[in-house]
């Protein structure tokens, strides 16, 4: 089986690999532009070089391992032609109709409702809930044992963090970040910071666009 191509060595990078090897893919190697990570391993696996490095080695099959929304959006941006892995935990529920987009990873004890859409290179992280007829789009992070009530919609590279609670039928405005355990109640506009319960506006996050 040709490996997968880790690009990141972060944090984040052992809990894809360990996600990728429990859904039966195998690790080609792992890729950093950090040249202090060069040489190091993440769970095992040897960090080769720089992302681009992969293509010496064969691989062309890839994921992005970087937590980080915008991060992860100029990579793919850089490495248009890779054949990007979605990957889905064995021990995930994910309704048979639900829709999962290319390059996203859905975590261990994730359960997503029947008619939910996941776009691209999203990361819906440990035990998070993503309800029936949700819409999370592409680059969207959500963050473990966040819960997403029926009918919600999380705008491109929005950020949901810790246990985060949305009531039915919410928006959230594309490139926001919901701070950790807030209760999202009304719509959050795009780019901005929310935090609280209820989640509040605290700041403006306008520039911050990749």
């Amino acid at each position: 089986m040709e490996g997968v191509a880790v690009i990141g060595a972060g944090g984040h990078a052992g809990v894809v690999i360990d996600t990728l090897l429990e859904a039966g893919f195998s690790v080609g190697g792992v890729f950093d532009d950090d040249v202090s990570r060069h040489g190091t391993e993440v769970l095992g696996y040897k960090v080769l070089g720089p992302p681009e490095a992969l293509r010496a080695y064969g691989l062309r099959k890839a994921i992005v391992a970087i937590g980080d929304n915008h991060l992860r959006y100029a990579m793919v941006q850089r490495f248009p032609d890779l054949e990007w892995q979605t990957v889905i935990h064995p021990d995930a529920r994910v309704h048979p109709n639900a829709r999962i987009g290319v390059g996203t990873i859905v975590m261990v004890r994730t359960i997503i409702r029947p008619n939910a859409v996941i776009g691209a290179h999203a990361i819906i992280n440990t035990a998070a809930i993503v309800g029936h007829e949700c819409v999370v789009e592409d680059f969207v992070h959500v963050a473990g044992s966040t819960h997403l009530g029926g009918e919600c919609h999380i705008g491109t590279g929005a950020f949901l963090g810790l246990g985060v609670v949305m009531v039915p039928g919410v928006h959230v405005g594309v490139w926001s970040v919901v701070g950790a355990g807030a209760a999202v109640t009304g719509d959050v506009p795009a780019q901005v910071l929310a935090v609280g319960v209820p989640a509040r506006v605290k700041k403006s996050l306008l520039g911050d666009l990749p």
